[in-house]
């Protein structure tokens, strides 16, 4: 009896050593607002509560794009599960965001977590991009806190398991930073989706685990993870929704780590910028958070926002601070200035207008949604898209409203186009609007006969010479179009385009980027297009939506990987290119031909100045449009 008492309590004690510490569901790439995602979202978060776990984790892509109530629904959905839930955005929630990702921060009371089980800590972060067309990046902001997270942990020692959207790879600009923090403590594992699909991967040592999507995608079924959890090791297990679970597909084994400081991949190369010597940074100002906007400048004042929500007012000729005001939400447009105004537009869905001299707030206009769109200043005027369907003309004095426009069906991110006394701007509901800059009347609409709102001319500035339009969008073709009547005059897609256009300071030419390495150059005037020249760059694949400016025959943009780039305006040769960080490089701001300031997603506002670039004369100032028809009677 005493010996079968003995066995019994060896198969209890067997069975429950066998148990995991702890079960997890996990879910990745949802994108919600998809055709049948929130029917596979449902019965993932049905099947979920039919099993034994602890806790549920999200790894990114919520929505197809956070748009009316695609997040809303996600979290309606997400709300049914019996168990906490832990949850991040991924490239589709930060990109194409008309919050500017404050939506999913308020829903969710923050875009990143952190939650201790046991032996463990799971720490979720984001990685972008936010708004602009580029690498995933992690925000200055963000690396800051998790720095300090880790350097205050109780138990240095601590198992800790991160989640990403992303993989810890070049697809993230700034993925070494990431990677140098966590292997100082002892990571096991790194959680992300993005791919779609179940795969074990290596950042430099730490693995790397990439989970599936819910979706139904033709004869593949909706489903996602269950993780089992021993204080050695982690199993994997798909999961079919409505189905059984099926034969794990990875188990990882845990670790007491001390990653050695070497590295195993090649870390970002700034020795090219020795190749141009007279290209120098006269000076350098860290605001220390995400910028997503250009510098405006006006006077010897040049004007900077920050996803902080600061608006700050840099000397040009020193950089030193003038002035800084906090507004309540982080600001990812463009200023509009005048010599005497500064109007932002904020998350906080309000428009502000501050003074040049000292910052001080002169007029507030409240919206009914967060606002990423940026202002543009005319005749006294202060012209602003939105995302509560509203384009909105204000008195630059007083911001009364002169009229507003509530047929905009997407959310509207660029700086608008004055020209022949129309408003002209595209939004993400695939359209390019012309509304009459008196009245606010509609004038006409154009877009390319594609569905999907994705391929919407929404991220470009677009520019006109005389009766001509001219955009790029992510049709990767360059369109014209007649400013009169909003129909097409020609379509060019020679060269794959994206969202990165500008037109010459004498408005004979359009200027581009293009996806792969390319700058070409187009006659603004004929009736079909003729192309002036086509250079290869060497900037590689990029598809960061900074605009080709040209001061004084000099033709500055910027990259996706932390480039500005001057070439001859004339010809596309390359004077020179000087690396400012990893990030992608906004809008950049010349002073001359010589010299130019930039700011780039990880917080930098810097002058770059060259000592020896030829100059061409050229009269007309710069400007987005010109005055003049050039004898351009297109109909």
């Amino acid at each position: 009896m005493k010996k079968i008492v003995l066995l019994i309590l060896t198969l209890i004690l067997t069975l429950a050593a066998e148990e995991p510490a702890f079960r997890f569901a996990w879910l990745s790439d949802t994108h919600i607002g998809s055709s049948g995602a929130a029917a596979d979202l449902r019965q993932a978060v049905a099947d979920v509560n039919t099993k034994k776990v602890d806790f549920t984790i999200i790894s990114g892509d919520i929505t197809e794009l956070d748009i009316g109530s695609y997040l809303d629904t996600a979290k309606q959905i997400l709300d049914q599960l019996e168990h906490p839930y832990y949850i991040i955005p991924g490239n589709h929630d930060t990109k194409w965001s008309a919050s500017g990702g404050q939506k999913f921060a308020t829903l969710w009371g923050d875009d990143k977590f952190q939650y201790e089980i046991g032996d463990f800590r799971f720490i979720g972060i984001h990685q972008g991009p936010l708004l602009r067309m580029g690498d995933g990046f992690i925000v200055p902001e963000d690396l800051t806190w998790l720095d300090s997270l880790l350097v205050n942990l109780p138990d240095p020692n601590q198992k800790l398991i991160f989640i990403t959207h992303y993989g810890l790879n070049n697809s993230v600009s700034n993925w070494y930073k990431y990677l140098d923090t966590i292997k100082r403590h002892n990571a096991q594992m790194i959680l992300h989706g993005h791919g779609h699909s179940n795969k074990v991967h290596d950042y430099e040592g730490v693995a790397g685990i990439m989970g599936r999507s819910t979706l139904t995608r033709g004869e593949n079924p909706g489903g996602y993870n269950i993780v089992s959890v021993w204080p050695d090791s982690a199993r994997f297990s798909e999961q079919i929704s409505s189905d059984d679970s099926l034969p794990a597909w990875h188990v990882q084994h845990f670790e007491n780590y001390t990653y050695p400081d070497t590295t195993e991949f090649e870390r970002p190369d700034f020795s090219g910028n020795d190749d141009y010597p007279n290209v120098q940074v006269q000076w350098e100002f860290d605001t220390g958070f995400a910028i997503a906007s250009a510098p405006a400048l006006t006077g010897q004042i040049t004007i900077i926002t920050d996803g902080n929500g600061s608006v700050t007012a840099l000397d040009v000729e020193t950089g030193a601070l003038q002035w800084k005001e906090s507004l309540a939400g982080p600001i990812y447009s463009t200023p509009a200035v005048t010599p005497e105004y500064v109007v932002v537009s904020s998350t906080d869905s309000t428009i502000y207008c501050l003074s040049v001299k000292n910052g001080q707030s002169l007029w507030q206009v409240k919206t009914k949604a967060p606002l990423v769109a940026s202002p543009v200043i005319e005749n006294g005027i202060v012209y602003c898209g939105s995302s509560d369907g509203i384009f909105r003309a204000l008195n630059l004095e007083n911001g009364q409203s002169i009229w507003e426009y509530s047929g905009v069906e997407g959310f509207v991110e660029t700086i608008p186009l004055v020209h022949k006394k129309k408003i002209i701007f595209g939004a993400w509901d695939g359209n390019l609007y012309a509304l009459s800059a008196k009245t606010g009347q509609l004038k006409w609409i154009w877009n390319d006969g594609r569905k999907g709102v994705l391929y919407s001319p929404a991220a470009c500035q677009p520019v006109a010479s005389g009766n001509k339009i001219f955009i790029v969008a992510p049709d990767r073709v360059m369109s014209c179009i007649n400013a009169r009547n909003g129909k097409t005059i020609w379509r060019e897609d020679r060269y794959p385009v994206r969202e990165s256009i500008g037109i010459s300071e004498d408005f004979k030419t359009i200027f581009a980027k293009t996806m792969w390495d390319t700058v070409v150059a187009y006659s603004a005037h004929p009736r079909k297009s003729t192309l002036k020249w086509a250079v290869h760059a060497g900037y590689g694949y990029d598809i960061d939506p900074s605009t080709p400016v040209e001061k004084g025959g000099t033709l500055f943009f910027g990259t996706k990987d932390g480039y500005v780039y001057a070439l001859s305006a004339a010809s596309g040769d390359l004077l020179w290119r000087y690396r400012i960080g990893v990030g992608l490089v906004n809008n950049v701001t010349p002073l001359s031909a010589t010299a130019v300031i930039a700011t780039a997603m990880d917080g930098k506002v810097i002058r770059l100045e060259s000592q020896s670039v030829p100059i061409q004369d050229v009269k007309l100032p710069g400007n987005q449009s010109s005055t003049d028809d050039f004898n351009d009677n297109t109909d």
